[in-house]
């Protein structure tokens, strides 16, 4: 899938508290910041992008084209409050951006809206048609997925560092998204957790095709392996990968899934086994070959002191891909 998107970008924030809500604003904000004129919060909202806070209006009078919904709530809809502001939104000339898994046209209000004032409503969470069945079969090329001991611990961060990292030293990689944010900043990929379960292996197949030897597809990883709600969608892109490299990604010091307390995360030696022995089903030398480190919440001798003793438990190179070269990453898959 390719996008076109109508840019640069209003990031909606609604009023949301939790911070982890806010990912794919915050990955525009990141990683495509001069498509992001700035930030529209409703009353309550308490998280802040940093960007300047704007109207529907101004914003279009500073040039934005389009509001993206920046928040990623669990079950994927808007919420009903949210609807007449953007209503509002394009009246005053602005198209909508969604990656939620509520479909803007299926909604009477913005669908006349949207109508009336001639602007697009944009699902980017829509899977292509005709995904076939994964057929298991070996690839060319070389594969590296990004796994994680939960969701919103930095896969797609490290996808992507990772990937630009090998681009400046001049190794041929791709990054593939497999998620809505993903695919907003790259402009292309499926959205995973939009496919019907039976065909996520597949969709991975085509995502991730055949390659020159030397190549590596880094592609984005989703959910967790020990995730109550979303292992399926993680379980179904391993396979479908076929990765012959993972890193764990990992946010330092959270020790249960986030909105699932009762579910402790394992330690993480026992899920780099448990990630190995999934993946061994259709790559059977694959390996996990670093550990990702989410240290934003620490300082930076905090950090520095945290990435030690994980790689000294782990045996493996640990790195925070936002503040640490990745030499040693590149150094073990070339």
């Amino acid at each position: 899938m390719e996008l076109d998107l109508p840019a640069p970008h209003l990031l909606f924030l609604g009023d949301i508290t939790n911070p982890l809500d806010a990912k794919t604003a915050v990955g525009l904000r990141d990683w495509q910041p001069e498509r992001c004129v700035g930030q529209w919060r409703l009353p309550g909202c308490t998280v802040d992008l940093g960007l300047p806070d704007m109207t529907p209006a101004a914003a279009v009078a500073a040039g934005a084209k389009s509001v993206l919904i920046g928040v990623a709530p669990l079950g994927g809809a808007l919420a009903p409050s949210w609807i007449s502001p953007l209503v509002d939104a394009l009246a005053s000339g602005l198209s909508i951006v969604s990656g939620l898994h509520q479909n803007l046209e299926g909604l009477p209000a913005l669908s006349r809206a949207a109508r009336a004032a001639r602007q697009q409503l944009i699902d980017v969470r829509v899977a292509p048609e005709n995904i076939p069945l994964a057929s298991g079969q070996r690839r060319t090329g070389k594969r590296l997925l990004t796994v994680g001991t939960d969701c919103c611990v930095g896969k797609k961060y490290t996808a992507l560092a990772f990937a630009k990292a090998l681009k400046n030293r001049g190794f041929p990689s791709t990054f593939r998204a497999t998620g809505q944010t993903g695919i907003m900043i790259a402009g292309g990929g499926i959205p995973m957790d939009a496919v019907v379960s039976d065909f996520i292996a597949g969709a991975a197949e085509c995502l991730s095709p055949n390659a020159a030897e030397a190549h590596w597809d880094i592609i984005e990883g989703q959910g967790s392996l020990f995730h109550p709600a979303y292992a399926a969608v993680t379980l179904g892109l391993l396979h479908g990968s076929q990765p012959d490299a993972l890193l764990l990604c990992h946010e330092a010091g959270r020790t249960a899934i986030d909105e699932y307390e009762a579910f402790e995360i394992p330690d993480l030696k026992t899920c780099i086994n448990r990630y190995e022995q999934a993946a061994s089903l259709t790559n059977e030398v694959a390996r996990v070959v670093g550990v990702s480190l989410n240290t934003s919440t620490l300082s930076t001798e905090e950090a520095k002191r945290v990435c030690a003793e994980v790689s000294e438990q782990t045996g493996l190179p640990c790195l925070d891909p936002m503040r640490d070269d990745l030499a040693p990453w590149v150094a073990v898959l070339t």
